[in-house]
């Protein structure tokens, strides 16, 4: 007779510090706009994971109104298209971290628009923003932080091959 085999705990083998956080980003504004006019790009793809677990979304409320004034500026509020985008932000607020702002970086960039989204990042401790405008965060470096576009990081995280 064999002796039974033991379970793996974290202490023991193949499981002992195999723990990989997901990777903690920012979306800026121009993503989520981006997805509201394509159904099929990256951007759309990149909403679709959140709250999967595949990365955390960091948010503020001053963040959160950018997004709702960019994505409904231009809908009709009794319209299919208004109320989907209004569901899609609310899940977006239920399954992102709130982060508090406490300490202002600005002037950090050249666009005062993104201040808040580099806000955002430093004070959650983000790896990554999200956005197509890479050279409004030139030197986003210093504060630990890279900047993707949605295609680079769904290809990062294995989403697309």
């Amino acid at each position: 007779m064999q002796p039974a085999a033991k379970a793996l705990t974290p202490a023991h083998g193949i499981a002992h510090n195999t723990y990989v956080p997901a990777p903690r980003v920012v979306l800026d504004t121009n993503v989520l706009v981006a997805a509201s006019r394509s159904k099929w790009g990256a951007s759309a793809k990149l909403l679709s994971l959140v709250g999967t677990g595949r990365f955390e979304v960091y948010v503020s409320v001053p963040l959160l109104l950018e997004y709702e004034s960019a994505v409904l500026r231009h809908l009709e509020p009794s319209s299919t298209e208004w109320r989907a985008w209004s569901d899609i932000l609310d899940y977006l607020c239920a399954e992102a971290i709130q982060q508090e702002i406490f300490f202002l970086w600005r002037p950090s960039l050249r666009d005062p628009q993104d201040e808040m989204v580099l806000e955002v990042a430093v004070a959650g401790g983000c790896s990554a923003i999200i956005s197509y405008n890479k050279r409004d965060f030139a030197g986003i470096e210093s504060f630990n932080l890279t900047v993707s576009s949605p295609k680079e990081f769904l290809e990062a995280i294995g989403e697309l091959p």
